[in-house]
Order: C-alpha cells, then sequence, then structure tokens
C-alpha cells in the first residue's frame, strides 16, 4: 500500500516529516491497521498499541474528555493525518462545454452551409460570361454589392457561434448551481464529537485525526474510527464491504468502524484514526481516481466490465444499495448534471436508481421526435422544390445550356436553396425544449431553497407537481415534535396534569428519577434556551427529552444521577429499535445483583409488568385482569386525547441467582415492575391544517403513516383535518392492515391492497415494511384513470425503502437520519409539511411554464416554417433569411425560455385538479391559441408579402437578383413578423384561457426584462444591421405600422379566447404520455414504462437531433451485469447465498423493477436463455407480470 502515498499532494508528504514526530503514530500505521477487520485487528491493537486508550494517548487525545479545539493543535493534525474531505472530479471546463454544444447536428450542417457560401463568394467568374448565366444576374451592377456576398456566410457562422455561446454558459451555470448546491448539502451535514468535555456539533469536514465522535443510530459515519465504548452497535457495512448482514461491533471482537457505513443499531464513542483520503473509503476513491481524472477513461472500462455479482451484494437488505460509484452511477447516462451534483461528496453517494425519466421529460422527448420528423420533411421539400424549379426554369424554360464556367455561380444558388432548407429545420426543430426544462427546474430549484425545500434530484421537482396521494410521518411533520408529558399515572391515581412532588411518594419519585436519567440515551439532554424567554432547548431523543423535562417539573435533576453513573458503568444496554419499541439499561449492584430499568410504549411495556408501585411506593401484583382495566381506565382516554403512552419500568435480579444470560432477551424483559404511566403530548403545528385543507382542494389525498397507537393517530388525524367527520374513512393499524392485504401464504396481493388503499386514511403501530408495502401498492395499482404519483415523507433509518420507492420522498432536515436524507430525492430543511404543499406549488409551476413556452415556441415554429415553405416556393427565396431565422430562433428559443420559465407560482395553481401522467402538454385549449394565433401571424405576413410594396409604396423585394442590396420590403415583413413574436409572448403567459394576460406581470422582473431587451436589440438589428441582417433602415411611421400590427396581437389573443373551446372537437391534443394500448404485446413487461418507447421511436428515427433532448438511459449495462450474476447463480450454487440474501427480502427489494429489466436485453439484440421457470412470463408476455415475479422468485 506503500505507493498510495504518491497520490496525495506533494505538500503533505514534505509536512509529514515536520509533524509527525508528534504524534505516537503515523498515518502509514494508523492506515494499516484500518485495513485490518474483527479478531486480526484486536490482536494488532493489543500487540502494537496495548489496548484503545494507548492509541488515545499517542494520538494524544483523552476518550472523556476529547480534543482541546485549540487551532494549533487541530491545524497540526490536519498537517500529520489530512483533513477529512475528499477532492470532487473537476468540472468541466468552458471549452469542453463549448465543444459539447457544437456537437449539435442542425449547428454542423449550417456551419458546412455557411462555410461553403464564403467559400464560393470569394470565387469570382471571369468577366463578361457571367450574364449569360442565369437571367437577372445582370441586375447586380453595383460592384461593392457583389463583393458582399461572403456577409451573409459570414453571419451564419457569427449567429451560430452566438447559440454555442449562450447554451454553453447555460450549462455551465447550471454546473455551478449543482457545485453550490452539493456544498450546502455538506456544509449542513454535521456530526457529533466531544472537545474539552463538551458535547457539540461540527461540519464533517472539520472532523479531525484523534477527535472522540459520539454515534448513535441512523448515523453515516464520517470518517474511520475505534470504539471506545459501544452499547449493542450494529453497523451496516455493505456499502464497502457488500455484504448485507449488520456487523456486531465491540471492544473485544471487532472495535474497527469504517467511514461510509451506517449505525443501524445501537449508539457509542469512537476515536478517529483516519479521515479523508486515508480513510478506507477515501483508499476506494484514490484507487478509482476520483480525484484525478486522466484515470477516468481506465475507470469507465473497469466499471462496465467489473464483476457483476458485486452489484447484487450490495442491495442491502433494506434495499438501500449502497455502492461506492464516484464515476458513472446507473443512471449517469440519463443526465450528467445529476451526476455533478451528486459527486462532489462520493462518499455519500447512494445509488438511486429511478426506474424512469421524469413523466415531463418523456412526453417532451416525444413531441420533440414528432415535431423534428415534421421539420426534417419540410426543410427537405423546401430543398427539393427550390433546386427543381430553378433547374427547370433555366434549362428548361429559358432552355441554356450548362456552361462550366457557370457551375461556381450555380452551385453558389444551390448553396443558398440548402441554406434556405437548412434555417426551415433549424426552425422548426425546437431545440430552446430542453432549455426551458433546465432553466425552469433550475430556476424553480433555486428558489425552493428559499421555501426551505433542499432538491437533490431535479425531475423530483417537477413529478411532485404531479402528485396525488402524500404519506406523511406524524411526529415533526404534521406536529411540532417537541414532546411535553402533560398527564400521569403514577402511585394508583391518573394526574391529568403533572403532580407536585409532594403528591408522590418519596421512594417512588427515587426510582422514578433514577430509572428516567439513567434509561435515556446520555446524549439526550434539556439546555436552557439561546433567547431570553425562549422554550428550554431540547437536544436528542425527543421522547426521553419529554421524560426528562417530566423530572424537571417534578422540581429534581437528572444530571448529578448521570454524573453519578457515568455511561461507563453501564452494564448493559439494549437500545432502542422499530421491533423491540422499547429500551432497557443494566446496572450492576454493590452487593453483585443487578438491576433493569425500562421503558417503551406503554401496551408493550405493561404486558410484560407483573408487579406495580401502589399509593405506598411498594410492589402489588399485577394481573392480566388489571391489566386490561388500566388500558381502558387510563391508556385509552389518554390516547382519544391524543398523547402517547410511555410506560416507565425497572426490575431486580438478586445476587444470588447468579448473572442471567443476558441474550435471551425474552426472559430479561419479563416480570417488570411498574413504575409510572406517562401521556406525552406533541402539539400538532399550526399551519399543518390549513396546509392539508389546501392539499385537499388541490386534488391530493393525505395519509398519515405512523408508530403511534391508532387512539393517538386518530385524535391527531382529526386535529390535522386528514380525517373529516362524517366521511366514511379507514384508519387500521399494522398488524390489521396486514391481515387485509395479505393471502394465506403471507403474500401482498394487489387486488386486496386495492380494496383497501383508497379509503386508508391513517395507519398506526405500522413497521418501516408495513410503510413500504403501502407505497409500493399505491404506485403499482391501477384503479382509478391514472396511477397515482406518491410522495412520501420520512425521517428515520428504516423509512429508507420507502422513501426510494416512493415518486417523491421527502427527508426530514432536522430531524432525518443520513440514511433516510441519502434515499430522498427533497429534503425539507425546516421539517414542516407546509414545505411540502410549496413544493407541489412549484412543481405544477415547472409543468405550466413549460406549457407556456411550448404555446409561444410552437406558434413561432408553426408560422416561421409555412412562411419560409411556402415564400420559397413561390419566390424563389426566403422572406426571412438564415441570419433573420436565427435570430428569431434566438428569441424564441433561448430568451424566450428565460422569460416564460421563471414565471412565480400563485396560489390558484392549488385550486386544479393533477394533470395526472397521460394528460398531454398541449392542450385543447392551447391548441386552439396556437392555430388561432398561426392564422393571425400568417395572413398578415402573407398579405405584407405579396401587396405590401403597394400598401406601404414602396419597391417589391421579390425575385431580387443573387447578391442584391436588401429591400425595405422584406425588412418590414421581417419586422413585423418579430413584433409579432413580441407581443404573442405577453399572451403566452396564460394557458388555460384567462382573459387577463398582464396579470402579475410585474412580480417577473425577468420576463419585463427580456420583452424589453429583445424590442431594444430589434431595433439595432432593423437600423443598423444592414447587409448581415439583410435590413434597411425603416421610418418612424412604418416602425409605428409594424408595432401596432403587433399590438393586434393582444386584440386577437381575446378573440381567441372568447370562442368556447368545447366546440372545436376537432381539435387535437398532443404530447402524450404513451398509453398501454399503443404498446406492442410483446414489449409489455412491468417495468417499462411509457418513457422507453418514445426511445425506441427514437432508435427506429435514428434521429441524431435530440441528443441533448433525451439523454437515453442505457440501462442495459445494468441489466446484463444482474442478467449474468442471476445465471450464475442458478449454474454454480456456491454463488447461490449471495443472491439469496439479495432475494430473501422480497418486501424490501423491489424484485419488480429489478427483473421487469430483464426482457429489455432482447432489444438489444443478445440472445439469451431465458430464466428457467420464468421464461414463458418474462420473455413471451404470456403470463400476467406478477405471475412472472413470484415463478422467478421460486426458480432462485
Amino acid at each position: 500500500m506503500a505507493n498510495n502515498t504518491a497520490d496525495h499532494p506533494p505538500g503533505n508528504s514534505v509536512a509529514e516529516g515536520n509533524h509527525e514526530g508528534d504524534f505516537g503514530v503515523t498515518v502509514m500505521d494508523l492506515r494499516d491497521l484500518m485495513e485490518l477487520r474483527s479478531g486480526e485487528a484486536v490482536a494488532k491493537i493489543g500487540d502494537s498499541y496495548g489496548d484503545v486508550q494507548g492509541i488515545c494517548r499517542r494520538l494524544k487525545t483523552s476518550p472523556i474528555e476529547g480534543l482541546s479545539g485549540n487551532p494549533v493543535d487541530l491545524e497540526k493534525r490536519h498537517t500529520a493525518f489530512g483533513k477529512n474531505f475528499i477532492p470532487p472530479k473537476k468540472p468541466k471546463t468552458f471549452l469542453q462545454l463549448v465543444w459539447e454544444a457544437l456537437q449539435d447536428v442542425t449547428l454542423i450542417i449550417l456551419e458546412i452551409a455557411a462555410i461553403i457560401s464564403l467559400g464560393l463568394s470569394f470565387y469570382h467568374p471571369p468577366e463578361g460570361d457571367s450574364e449569360g448565366c442565369v437571367q437577372g444576374e445582370a441586375g447586380v451592377t453595383d460592384e461593392g454589392e457583389a463583393q458582399a456576398g461572403w456577409i451573409e456566410g459570414a453571419a451564419i457562422l457569427f449567429s451560430v457561434i452566438i447559440v454555442v455561446l449562450v447554451t454553453a454558459f447555460n450549462d455551465w451555470s447550471k454546473e455551478k448551481q449543482f457545485r453550490g448546491l452539493q456544498s450546502r448539502i455538506e456544509q449542513e451535514q454535521k456530526f457529533t464529537v466531544i472537545r474539552k468535555g463538551q458535547v457539540i456539533q461540527i461540519p464533517v469536514a472539520e472532523i479531525v485525526v484523534g477527535d472522540i465522535a459520539q454515534i448513535k443510530y441512523g448515523d453515516l459515519l464520517p470518517a474511520d474510527g475505534i470504539l471506545i465504548q459501544g452499547n449493542d452497535l450494529k453497523i451496516d457495512e455493505s456499502s464497502l464491504t457488500g455484504e448485507s448482514d449488520h456487523v456486531r461491533k465491540s471492544l473485544e471482537k471487532d472495535p474497527m468502524l469504517l467511514s461510509g457505513t451506517h449505525v443501524m443499531e445501537g449508539s457509542g464513542r469512537m476515536v478517529v484514526s483516519a479521515v479523508g483520503l486515508n480513510s478506507q473509503t477515501g483508499i476506494i476513491f484514490t484507487l478509482l481516481g476520483a480525484g484525478e481524472s486522466d484515470e477516468e477513461k481506465k475507470v469507465k472500462k473497469s466499471k462496465k466490465q467489473g464483476p457483476p455479482e458485486n452489484r447484487n451484494k450490495a442491495k442491502t437488505q433494506d434495499g438501500i444499495a449502497l455502492e461506492i460509484q464516484p464515476l458513472k452511477s446507473e443512471e449517469a447516462a440519463e443526465s450528467e448534471e445529476k451526476e455533478e451534483k451528486e459527486e462532489a461528496k462520493p462518499v455519500k453517494k447512494v445509488n438511486v436508481t429511478k426506474k424512469e425519466k421524469s413523466v415531463l421529460q418523456g412526453k417532451l422527448t416525444r413531441l420533440a421526435v414528432q415535431i423534428g420528423k415534421a421539420g426534417l420533411i419540410m426543410s427537405a421539400v423546401t430543398v427539393i422544390i427550390l433546386i427543381l424549379y430553378f433547374v427547370i426554369d433555366t434549362f428548361g424554360v429559358q432552355g441554356r445550356p450548362w456552361l462550366t464556367e457557370c457551375t461556381p455561380i450555380y452551385i453558389q444558388y444551390f448553396v443558398k436553396f440548402f441554406i434556405i432548407g437548412v434555417t426551415v429545420l433549424v426552425v422548426a426543430v425546437p431545440e430552446g425544449l430542453p432549455l426551458a426544462v433546465t432553466i425552469s427546474l433550475a430556476y424553480s430549484v433555486k428558489k425552493m431553497m428559499k421555501d426551505n425545500n433542499l432538491v437533490r434530484h431535479l425531475d423530483a421537482c417537477e413529478t411532485m407537481g404531479n402528485a396525488t396521494a402524500i404519506c406523511s410521518d406524524k411526529t415533526g411533520t404534521l406536529t411540532m415534535n417537541r414532546m411535553t408529558v402533560v398527564q400521569a399515572y403514577i402511585g394508583d391515581t391518573h394526574y391529568k396534569s403533572v403532580p407536585e412532588p409532594d403528591a408522590i411518594k418519596p421512594e417512588t419519585l427515587e426510582i422514578l428519577v433514577n430509572s428516567i436519567a439513567i434509561n435515556s440515551a446520555y446524549t439526550t439532554k434539556i439546555l436552557p434556551p439561546e433567547k431570553e424567554g425562549g422554550l428550554p432547548r431540547h437536544v436528542g431523543n425527543k421522547t426521553e427529552c419529554s421524560l426528562l423535562g417530566l423530572v424537571l417539573e417534578l422540581k429534581r435533576d437528572y444530571q448529578p444521577v448521570r454524573d453519578e453513573i457515568p455511561e461507563e458503568k453501564l452494564y448493559k444496554v439494549y437500545t432502542f429499535n422499530s421491533s423491540r419499541k422499547s429500551m432497557s439499561t443494566v446496572l450492576k449492584n454493590a452487593n453483585g445483583g443487578f438491576r433493569m430499568y425500562s421503558k417503551g410504549a406503554s401496551e408493550i411495556v405493561l404486558r410484560k409488568c407483573s408487579r406495580i408501585l401502589d399509593a405506598q411506593g411498594e410492589p402489588r401484583i399485577f394481573k392480566p385482569k388489571d391489566r386490561d382495566e388500566m388500558v381502558r381506565k387510563v391508556i385509552e382516554p389518554m390516547a382519544c386525547d391524543g398523547l402517547r403512552t410511555i410506560c416507565v419500568a425497572y426490575r431486580d435480579f438478586p445476587a444470588e441467582a447468579g448473572e442471567p444470560n443476558w441474550d435471551t432477551e425474552n426472559d430479561i424483559l419479563s416480570d417488570l415492575t411498574c413504575i409510572a404511566v406517562v401521556g406525552i403530548e406533541d402539539p400538532v403545528r399550526p399551519e399543518v391544517p390549513e396546509a392539508i385543507a389546501k392539499c385537499q382542494r388541490a386534488g391530493i389525498t393525505v395519509r398519515m403513516v405512523t408508530g403511534d397507537n391508532i387512539n393517538t393517530a386518530r385524535a391527531i388525524a382529526t386535529k390535522c383535518g386528514i380525517l373529516l367527520p362524517g366521511e366514511d374513512f379507514l384508519c387500521l393499524e399494522g398488524k390489521e392492515f396486514n391481515q387485509q392485504i395479505r393471502n394465506d401464504q403471507g403474500e401482498v396481493e394487489q387486488e386486496r391492497l386495492d380494496k383497501v388503499w383508497p379509503k386508508l386514511r391513517v395507519l398506526a403501530r405500522s413497521s418501516p415494511t408495513d410503510k413500504h408495502t403501502l407505497v409500493k401498492g399505491i404506485i403499482d395499482s391501477t384503479v382509478g384513470e391514472t396511477r397515482q404519483v406518491v410522495a412520501v415523507t420520512g425521517d428515520g433509518t428504516n423509512d429508507g425503502p420507502a422513501l426510494k420507492k416512493a415518486d417523491v420522498g421527502f427527508a426530514m432536515g432536522i430531524a432525518g437520519t443520513d440514511v433516510a436524507k441519502e434515499a430522498s430525492d427533497i429534503i425539507l430543511t425546516d421539517d414542516n409539511f407546509t414545505s411540502i404543499v410549496k413544493a407541489v406549488m412549484w412543481g405544477r409551476n415547472v409543468y405550466d411554464s413549460i406549457s407556456k413556452f411550448l404555446q409561444f415556441q410552437l406558434t413561432v415554429n408553426v408560422v416561421a416554417v409555412i412562411v419560409a415553405f411556402t415564400g420559397a416556393c413561390i419566390t424563389q427565396d426566403s422572406p426571412l433569411k438564415a441570419v433573420q431565422m436565427l435570430w428569431v430562433n434566438l428569441i424564441m428559443d433561448t430568451l424566450a425560455s428565460l422569460a416564460l420559465a421563471t414565471e412565480p407560482p400563485t396560489e390558484s395553481l392549488l385550486l386544479r385538479k393533477p394533470y395526472g401522467r397521460n394528460k398531454p402538454l398541449i392542450s385543447r385549449t392551447m391548441m386552439k391559441n396556437i392555430l388561432g394565433h398561426a392564422v393571425y401571424q400568417l395572413v398578415i405576413i402573407f398579405t405584407l408579402l405579396f401587396a405590401g410594396e403597394n400598401f406601404f409604396d414602396i419597391d417589391s423585394g421579390r425575385n431580387a437578383p443573387l447578391h442584391s442590396p436588401p429591400s425595405e420590403h422584406y425588412t418590414i415583413v421581417f419586422n413585423v413578423f418579430v413584433m409579432m413574436q413580441l407581443f404573442n409572448e405577453i399572451n403566452a403567459r396564460k394557458i388555460h384561457g384567462e382573459r387577463n394576460v398582464f396579470e402579475g406581470i410585474y412580480r417577473n422582473p425577468i420576463f419585463c426584462s427580456v420583452v424589453l431587451g429583445t424590442f431594444a436589440l430589434q431595433i439595432i438589428i432593423v437600423q443598423f444591421g444592414g447587409k448581415p441582417f439583410s435590413c434597411t433602415a425603416l421610418t418612424i411611421d412604418q416602425w409605428l405600422w409594424c408595432v401596432f400590427i403587433g399590438v393586434g396581437e393582444l386584440l386577437w389573443g381575446q378573440l381567441i379566447t372568447a370562442i368556447p373551446t368545447h366546440h372545436l372537437k376537432f381539435l387535437k391534443e398532443a404530447g402524450h404520455g404513451i398509453t398501454k394500448e399503443e404498446i406492442p404485446e410483446e414489449e409489455l413487461t412491468e417495468g417499462a414504462d411509457e418513457i422507453d418507447h418514445a426511445e425506441m421511436e427514437l432508435r427506429r428515427g435514428q434521429i441524431l437531433w435530440f441528443r441533448g433532448l433525451n439523454r437515453i438511459q442505457t440501462q442495459i449495462k445494468v441489466v446484463n451485469a444482474f442478467r449474468s450474476s442471476l445465471y450464475e447463480g442458478l449454474e454454480n450454487p456456491e454463488s447461490r447465498s449471495s443472491i439469496h440474501s439479495f432475494m430473501a427480502h422480497p418486501e424490501f427489494v423491489p424484485l419488480s423493477e429489478e427483473e421487469a429489466r430483464i426482457p429489455s436485453i432482447e432489444e438489444t439484440g443478445d440472445e439469451i436463455d431465458p430464466l428457467p421457470g420464468a421464461s414463458s412470463g418474462a420473455a413471451g408476455g404470456g403470463e400476467p407480470p406478477a405471475a412472472s415475479s413470484r415463478s422467478l422468485e421460486s426458480s432462485i
């Protein structure tokens, strides 16, 4: 491994010589140590350092107090051991982006045409011969004009450069935004360390070697370390080893903790031993060359050929597939920018394989393909007609011979025709579409930051606008997550508010205070308020904070108890997890006996109690019938008030009986003595009921999924307005839910689920698996016209699978664990439900912005193409010249996408139902607007073209010879055309047929500046553009007429709005998603979503133009890998175990996503033998997909 030092910046190695002497251990020693596992590591620590304390001494740190935090000391550690930072891959330079923008095929064709035109304009045929070539050529008398032939070619080249620079600049700023976003996510990631004996949170990048870090359930470890003290610690190391079983960590067996792994259970403290590039994850990155771009290509190759079976192992049981993939994730082909966004902190890379592109991208790809085909046909026809007309006219009608000296002139004509054809194509192809989507999304993402939504995946923002269902957590999202004890049952008395300390027997009080103080994470504290008169700050687990608050209200203090019994003295800790639903701590007494304190959900802990402390503080027998009575008289009334009930209990193990076997958890957690039952309230956030009402108005169903009991859940749901009085909704507990949806074999059946979910509003006492089942069930359901789009909120590690399965996963920024954030699409930085409503509003706004842009763009497209086409066919020359077309293209595409894509959202967006996945992009109303305005514009333009010279009393510009000077006539045509577009841009601001198109125009300064800016530029182009733009200066009268005709657009718009759409049955909608009926039978596989078909159409059409648009996902590589490992599993039983563990948890690994891709390999032409047992279903489409997935499971 020694050669790896070469990968570090040389500065370090120089510094190492000076500073390593300060510490009793070097970087390399620690690196070698961290490469060992379990027993070997323990032996090595024993041999070289004595014990972990010995390592701490050499690193000059105290296991209890931590580092001093002195800046000089921290700097020394940085120099000796490196910083906790892995440098991201270099971003693309501006020149690389320019080069990519130049790859656009239309632009290449234009460049070639322009260069040919330039070359030919410099060729002058011998004098005197040219007159005989073409009729009308003799009209060019002015020598200067003939010389100016090069201008058009140069101008085209210049406009191409402008377009390229604009595109490249957009990409560059987009990338810069993502880098900023990424670094913001990183700065927000903090970790708990001990410095100077104080527990503080510092940014992950500031952790140094020698820090003492506190780790707990749900953490993602930010650096390598060695365990100092741990309780019941289990780590998921699948991200590094690929083994999906959780690894138990303890001082005796395996104290090595690695960066990038997840704490799945328990808590503890570790001393940091390696950071940044020296940590295990960092070393892997160095090998992969994440920091170096020159190795990139090698890595890509090795990545493709990499051993497929590891991919599967890395899928953990939770379905959270963590793979170290710094360079290309499986979806990288889909969009580079997502990758840019996520790779800056490669340690945290989670492979979120979204099954499909977003709905919007699918529709746009499809629409663009259709428009492109039409444009291609139009431009080809234009060129053919022009050439035929010219040839027939010149050689047929006029009967001229083809003279060799005339060839260059003929070629010049042909090139001119070709350029016209290409310009028609350029105008027809809406290359502004991807730009508009990008601008709109990037703008929304930026603004959503202000609304407390941190978007991690761009398309989530737009998917959110289609959401039809939200499955929300209760705690912290709908409620304030400030738990307080409001009722208690102590010593046979039910207190409706917290009792006075003297009302309770001192013995009972003593035991209660000790139980609460000791049996809770020592990281949980109540600190004094930050501001005067504020509320005390709750740090750590909120439920535990409420119990500590109870201790303080009883005029006692928990800190002295903790000081007397520090964490080291705790004999054994059973930490809280979702299956136990309780937490217990064991202490060893002086006499050799043990005492265990327990707390947990009251219905679970009470079942294990056989005694209860009475009013005298003495234990008395507690029978099942007493328990039922207590549930009826105490717990249910508390729950009906919306309280969460917690039972606090203890148990003594006498010394005579010897030490019990702590691993038999069920025997240990029995025979308890109940001390008290408390009711904890978590008040509903005041703004939530209104937000939920907004969702319901907007056609979004809100469901509450919580771990609380059903009465509490029902009470809170009623307060929030999820349950409305007088409606028949279901409130189920997890157990009952599972009974209703599973068949006798315990498998989930979609038909049964379909009976339950439409009415289900509250799912209580649910496990993470239930949440995942519910989300998957709603998404896969075929009830109703459209597929449901589901958003899910989650904060715990166990919510990972549900967050990942959902269309949009929201993680909590404050309460959320790293695992949850990793699996999510959007992070709510304030944990508040109202932010989700804002996300819906922004999502719908994105969709509307794209539609506005389309409405504007397609009007221009239709008009420009028809004008160029007919003009060319009738007058031999397009009325709009190539350069003018490119300018029109620029305003249409780039500037209009800026103007229309940045409209701010309004509340009115929440008054309509979601569009659904199959709603066309272009509705009937929009089609009416597009065609209506096109009619107006075409009538005006053709009138001007064929009768304009009489109207304005100027010379006609038709049938001008090849290099004639620009005419006023054609300048007016061009100017009127642009004016109409400008005023139509204002019309395009409304797409649902609203009358007032100016409404809220001042709220969008970008729109105003773009429109005014375009107007100013147009004046400059017309007045001073001259030959390059084929314009001559116009008089003030002519200008006023042009503007007047433009304003006519607004009046005409009002007229169109007055026509009721429902009478225009003949108008077709466009830009649908693909419906199932259109797909040929054999292509129907479970996972094949609508979008892949747009892409197959693309492949069939072989249209290169849309490279920028479709970014087709090449997922076949992944499928190949998955498939080959499946076969290995079937052929050689040795590797079967890894597949088995991968398949053994059907509820976590969404199988359907995986195997649904298997058939799609056939499209690539690879012949594969279908899997035995799954052949008929997967390959032939013969049996329903659900059945094939079962047969696949059985075959494995």
